[in-house]
Parts: structure tokens; sequence; C-alpha cells
């Protein structure tokens, strides 16, 4: 039997001529990740270890993004605790203020990960570079502290979901959408510690903005990993941030697949998840009227300079409701310039939204906007659990910056052509 491509990306990590859906294995890895959140809990895991060496301080990265700046003393300790860990072990990848972005969007754009790549990362969402052809998952802080000593990472290798992926994405529908559409059919477990494997002609119609959007957002149907095959846009996109050389794995003709699906991407309609989970999907002609207090534009899932794009050409013209909230928050420091030299900044603050530094932010309840008690917020992030984004009677609806910009100027959710 053959393997998918994720098992071909491992079985070469681990020096093995192959591999199958459960065997373990230790494999090398080219990167592990860190945030100001869990980087701290892996130096002092580290700290434990006879060890006082990273087995590669080139193949670290370090991302201050969560309360960055920092918000309070507890996430300056955090951060100081991170730079000086940074300064000891002279990691080359170390990212702070002034140079720092939304960690899942920041990688990729610098090139330190590219095609056929074996990357951990102490946070959920380092699912989002499968877009590249790399095999990327989230992993504990402890698993994070062993691969800086090590290098190496013990994996159970997942078995595979095939995703078919046909047509052409309409106007104002994008990756968010899609991604949407398919947990809404799996389900949030519906590809526990599966990879989530996307093949198909529609894939070449999909930028490589909306397959980072896909990718991250494999975790929230419980996917081990997402990944895209390697194409023209992949190949384009890495000659274009990386000098590092890259290895393509493609998926055997007989790969064994525990379940496929097709999505016809011309079928789709702008999708919203209500709460409390991403699989609550509906389409835009199913939602309702749901009122808003707020709108969040940015994250790892959805800060790209094309989101941002997608946002100021709704927004143009327009304003905000007087009673919404419009955040927005360009996911990096390059990002936040291209959008600055593009008029972007200019459209939003015109309409009456407030532009943020690139952070993390609100997502994860962090600052930048939290919400009160019974407050409703349509946001680009990628969860909508209880409490998520502040008090645990707030609600929170997942839409693509399309919806959420017409949306903030509605005061209710609805797709741009409904404005």
């Amino acid at each position: 039997m053959g393997m998918t491509m994720t098992q071909k990306i491992l079985a070469h990590a681990a020096g093995l001529k192959e591999v199958h859906a459960g065997d373990l294995i230790e494999a090398n890895l080219d990167l592990v990740l860190g945030n100001d959140i869990t980087s701290p809990v892996a130096i002092k895991e580290m700290d434990k270890f006879q060890s006082d060496e990273v087995f590669d301080k080139d193949k670290i990265a370090l991302v201050m993004d969560h309360f960055i700046p920092n918000k309070d003393i507890k996430s300056a300790e955090h951060c100081k605790c991170v730079r000086e860990y940074a300064r000891r072990h002279d990691i080359t990848n170390y990212f702070d203020v002034g140079q720092m972005g939304i960690e899942h969007a920041l990688l990729p754009e610098k090139g330190l990960v590219v095609a056929g790549d074996v990357v951990i990362g102490a946070d959920s969402h380092t699912c989002t570079y499968g877009a590249l052809g790399a095999f990327s998952t989230g992993v504990g802080s402890t698993d994070m502290a062993a691969g800086c000593v090590t290098g190496k990472a013990w994996f159970k290798v997942p078995s595979a979901i095939r995703i078919n992926l046909t047509g052409k994405l309409q106007e104002y529908v994008s990756g968010k959408d899609v991604i949407l559409h398919i947990i809404g059919r799996i389900g949030v477990d519906g590809a526990l510690y599966k990879s989530m494997e996307f093949t198909g002609e529609g894939v070449a119609e999909l930028s490589m903005d909306d397959r980072f959007t896909i990718a991250n957002m494999a975790i929230e149907a419980g996917g081990k990993n997402g990944i895209f095959p390697v194409d023209e846009k992949t190949t384009a996109y890495m000659k274009e941030h990386s000098t590092k050389t890259w290895t393509v794995f493609e998926a055997d003709p007989d790969a064994e697949y525990e379940e496929e699906l097709t999505v016809d991407l011309s079928a789709l309609r702008p999708t919203v998840a209500f709460p409390h989970l991403p699989e609550n999907a509906r389409t835009i002609d199913e939602v309702g009227e749901i009122r808003i207090d707020q709108a969040v534009i940015g994250s790892c899932t959805n800060g790209r300079i094309s989101d941002l794009r997608i946002a100021a050409k709704v927004l143009e013209g327009r304003k905000v409701a007087p009673d919404v909230r419009c955040i927005i928050i360009p996911a990096t420091q390059k990002i936040y310039l291209q959008a600055l030299e593009e008029g972007l900044l200019k459209t939003f603050i015109e309409a009456g939204a407030v532009v943020s530094t690139p952070t993390c932010g609100p997502c994860l309840g962090g600052y930048m906007g939290i919400l009160a008690g019974g407050e409703r917020c349509v946001s680009t992030t990628n969860r909508n659990f209880v409490g998520r984004m502040g008090a645990v009677d707030s609600e929170i609806y997942l839409a693509s910056p399309a919806v959420a910009a017409a949306s903030a100027v509605a005061g209710k959710i609805v797709s741009p052509e409904m404005i």
C-alpha cells in the first residue's frame, strides 16, 4: 500500500523507507516554534535537562505575539523570560516588538518553512504551514522543550482524509468559507488525529493566503495537520520568501485514505460559524437577524494583505455602524507597512475602524478587543468557544474578512452584496 503526502514526509524525516498509519516514529525536526505564552513553560522544562545547549540556534523560532506590546506585568515577565533565553542561546529567529508579527503569518513570510519540512510548535495552529507542503503540527510546551534540545520528536503516524476540491470560488467567497464549510460537514472531531490532505483541480484556484487559512483551521476539525500539494503558486511563494532548499513529496496513487469528500468551490456561499463551536456553520442566507457589537479582522487565520484588501474594498466610502467597534489587525509589520503604502489604513480610519499593531490580541481574549457580558462579535479568528474573547456569556461568530467588514457597516451579520 502506498503512502500519503504526510506519511512520505514523516518517513523521510525518520530515515525510514516507509511508514504506515499508527506507527510510532522519531523524526528529525526542521523547525521548533514557541511564543510568549508557551515558551516560558518550555524554558522551565529545559532548565531541568542536563544539557544547557539547543540543538540548532538557526532552527528555533521564538515569536512574541500574543500579548505584545505587553499588556500587563505578567505578560512582561513572560517576554523577559523568553528574551533572556534567546540572548543566552543566541537564537537567530527571535522576533520582538518592532520585528514581530503573528507567528503563523510571520514564519512563512520570513521563509523559515518550506515544502518537505517537519515543524512542531507550541501552538495549536502550527498546522498553518501545511499550505506550503510541509508537515507541521502543534505540540505541548514539554514537547517543544525536548525538540529544542534534541532536534527530534516522537509522532504516531496519522491516517488521512482526502478532500477533493473542484470548481472556482465566487466573489466574496474565500478560504475561510471553505474551511468553515468543511468543519460544518465533518464536525470538530471529524478529522481527529488525521491528516487533512487537500487535492483536486480546485486547489489551483486557491491563492496561497486561502491555503494558509484552510490549513490553519485543520485543528478545528481535530486534524493532526492539514496539507496541500506543491504547485506553481507554492513554488513561486517559496522562491519569493525563502533561500532554503525544499523537497516536494507527492502522495502515491494507491495511498490509503480513511475517508474522502468532495467540495465544489463554485457552490459555496459566504459561511458563518455560530457560537460556540466552529462546526456550527451556516451560509449567509441562513443567518437571520444577528446584531453585533464588534467586528475583528485579523489573526493568524485572516490578517494577511489579501484579507485587508478585501476589507478595505468593502469599507471604502462607507462608515462603520455607530454601535459597532471595528478592530483591524495586520498580521505582521510587513503587512502593516504594505497596507499603509497602499492606502488601506486611510480607508479603515475614514470608515471609523481602529488599526492595531500586529498581535494575536482579542483572538484568545488577550487584549485589544475583549468582549463584555452579552456582547456579540463577528470575527475572522479561528475559535468561538465559550469565553474565548472575553465574558463567558459573550458570543463569537466566525466569518471571512468580507463578511466581517460588511457586518461592521450594517451593524448585523451580512455579506457585502447585502449592504
